[in-house]
């Protein structure tokens, strides 16, 4: 049962949430979701919990600065309390496709840290170590429930943010594709085990780096279905070369963003597997830059470093 302090304090929570839904006065709602940000960073995270189904409802709130304030708290709060954040990264994924693209954009930039934060913490689950003395050993554990909870919702998010990245029609904001193609980079070299190096550096919410060999983790756990995901990799791959070859893109930053893309995961994939899917790429590229002229230099500039990988490959 909680004490009469933390009834009181989840009261004043309640009260300030209620503020920031009704209250006419933005400068009110604003100072009222600090508050509030600040009440959940001090109770025990069982206590937050039992008041995070209320932000639920601040995700239909009118204004930008409201909804992107509760961004904030999610991040904020969510990170130090991953156990208890079910609900905060469900009112993300909603987020993801947000009418306003600055609230949209940090949707997407936070959710990749969640991302990141619970493949690390699923991996310090399946793989533990013990020392006795000089003695160290290595165990496999089991993911906790609440862990496999939030990896479906994280695929959730990833759906929503490739459908975001892969949308070919006119008419999404630049920063928001952008953001997501990031998250898509993130997703796909975290979860290749063909990559140069099998063991990923993740950078965690607390700036801590820590390596993620995801074929281990995944023979460790078999929910995180690594073969399917690797073949939605390929079909990804192939999809993002019609970004190249569509028209609705050529007064967009989006071609470049795309070919720096592939080379940065070219950098980090195995070299023959690479060059399998080498030619089709160097197709589009090639299709890209006789049919717009215009990005000739912006293109070779990001090609010249695909070029010479692909050379000291063979």
């Amino acid at each position: 049962m909680a004490a009469p302090a933390d009834a009181t304090t989840k009261g004043q929570a309640l009260a300030l949430l209620a503020a920031a839904k009704n209250h006419g006065d933005l400068a009110v709602k604003l100072s009222s979701l600090k508050e509030v940000k600040e009440i959940l960073l001090s109770l025990e995270p069982s206590l937050s919990a039992e008041i995070f189904p209320y932000l639920r409802e601040l995700c239909l709130s009118p204004e930008v600065l409201v909804r992107r304030s509760l961004i904030e708290i999610i991040e904020e709060v969510g990170l130090r309390m991953l156990e208890h954040s079910y609900v905060l990264v469900s009112v993300l994924i909603h987020l993801v496709g947000d009418n306003d693209p600055t609230v949209a954009e940090k949707s997407i930039s936070t959710g990749t840290t969640f991302f990141r934060s619970i493949l690390e913490k699923m991996e310090t689950q399946v793989h533990t170590v013990s020392q006795v003395g000089y003695l160290v050993f290595h165990h496999h554990g089991k993911v906790d429930r609440w862990c496999v909870n939030l990896w479906t919702l994280m695929v959730m998010f990833k759906d929503a943010v490739f459908n975001i990245a892969l949308d070919l029609e006119p008419g999404r904001v630049v920063g928001v594709k952008v953001l997501a193609l990031k998250f898509m980079e993130t997703f796909i070299l975290l979860i290749t085990p063909h990559a140069s190096d099998p063991e990923k550096v993740s950078t965690s919410s607390e700036g801590s780096r820590q390596m993620i060999n995801i074929s281990s983790l995944a023979a460790g756990l078999p929910m995180l279905n690594l073969t399917g995901l690797m073949s939605e990799v390929n079909q990804t791959l192939v999809r993002l070369g019609s970004f190249l070859q569509a028209p609705t893109l050529i007064q967009d930053a989006l071609p470049i963003a795309v070919i720096d893309w592939y080379v940065l995961y070219a950098a980090h994939y195995s070299c023959v597997t690479f060059l399998y899917i080498h030619h089709d790429i160097s197709c589009a590229f090639t299709c890209y830059i006789f049919c717009y002229p215009t990005f000739l230099v912006e293109t070779m500039l990001v090609l010249f470093p695909l070029s010479m990988l692909i050379c000291s490959c063979k």
